[in-house]
């Protein structure tokens, strides 16, 4: 199949808000939908910075690691949520580019349609925003970034509460807690130098056997006491170190590296999360770097939400990628 068959375009339609705020306040007003099968140019302004946001409306990667299902419309939450901030005061674009579906059930062949859309907009220099979606969308952005940058060192940041390296079922069918471990095994095939920094790591969340796979494949963690604790040199020196040594860097975010106060709607809630204030200087920090080339959002499950708590919290951070993004 084609990636086009795994496609559906934007719904303008999503983009609604307050009749009476002045022009270009708030997201609704600004986000331009473009339908990726049609080829239009995109038009940019004046702005060289520019986003392009794409869903990943996929359960299947859950329902394989039999987790609680209900990230397929993680999406469109965020959009509604997104869309009624207000707009950072700076200069750039925002596109929604549509969805990605997962159909009858074949991830892989989702997995192989977002890392086409993920290349399609790097190649425009439009920095892609994946919103999930379970987190088996990150073995498919990770391919579309290494398609469109092949000879790149890549450095990998995930703020989460889990490695999601778990071993590969024997049909060599991944899921949501395996796109880690695909990555890894993917370098040793490519001969490209695996660095995976994973922030947020819960020791009550991994067990023994995940910490000797991290171990294995030269995983550098921060735990999330680390965060908690306010160690802020160490810290630093984490993330100034990927900086450092990769040409560039690919950031995910999975929710459920919050605590379950902040972030309810979620597969797999962390009682001891951390809350998002102390994680967000660091997450800004990243942003701020100019080595970040692509992002995503994961684990956003809307039924398992209580009042949008966790899809506001998915888009506030979605704000801040498109506010410190190489400020």
């Amino acid at each position: 199949m084609s990636w086009t068959e795994y496609y559906i375009p934007p719904d303008v339609q999503l983009w609604q808000g307050r009749s009476d705020a002045p022009p270009l306040s708030y997201f609704f007003q600004v986000m331009q939908c473009i339908d990726l099968t049609k080829n239009k140019k995109i038009h940019c302004a004046n702005t060289t910075i520019v986003f392009g946001l794409i869903g990943f409306c996929c359960d299947e990667g859950i329902r394989r690691n039999l987790g609680r299902i209900g990230a397929a419309e993680g999406p469109l939450a965020i959009r509604n949520s997104l869309a009624k901030l207000p707009v950072p005061q700076r200069a750039f674009a925002c596109f929604d580019v549509g969805n990605i579906v997962c159909v009858n059930g074949n991830l892989e062949g989702a997995q192989q349609a977002l890392a086409n859309v993920v290349a399609l907009l790097l190649e425009k220099n439009i920095t892609p925003i994946v919103l999930g979606g379970g987190h088996e969308l990150a073995w498919g952005h990770y391919q579309g970034i290494t398609k469109t940058f092949p000879q790149k060192q890549l450095g990998i940041i995930n703020f989460d509460a889990h490695f999601d390296m778990r071993p590969i079922a024997p049909d060599n069918r991944g899921n949501s807690g395996t796109p880690f471990l695909q990555m890894a095994l993917a370098t040793q095939v490519d001969s490209r130098r695996f660095d995976y920094n994973c922030v947020g790591i819960q020791s009550m969340g991994n067990i023994t056997f995940l910490f000797k796979t991290a171990e294995e494949y030269q995983v550098k963690i921060l735990l999330a006491d680390d965060i908690q604790q306010g160690k802020t040199e160490k810290n630093m020196q984490f993330f100034d170190r990927v900086f450092s040594q990769n040409d560039m860097v690919y950031l995910s975010l999975c929710l459920d590296v919050f605590a379950a106060a902040y972030a309810p709607g979620v597969s797999a809630p962390q009682a001891l999360g951390i809350p998002p204030w102390l994680l967000m200087p660091w997450f800004q920090y990243v942003a701020t770097s100019g080595k970040v080339i692509s992002y995503d959002v994961a684990e956003l499950s809307p039924k398992y939400d209580i009042d949008a708590h966790t899809a506001r919290l998915a888009a506030s951070f979605v704000y801040q990628i498109i506010y410190h993004h190489t400020k």
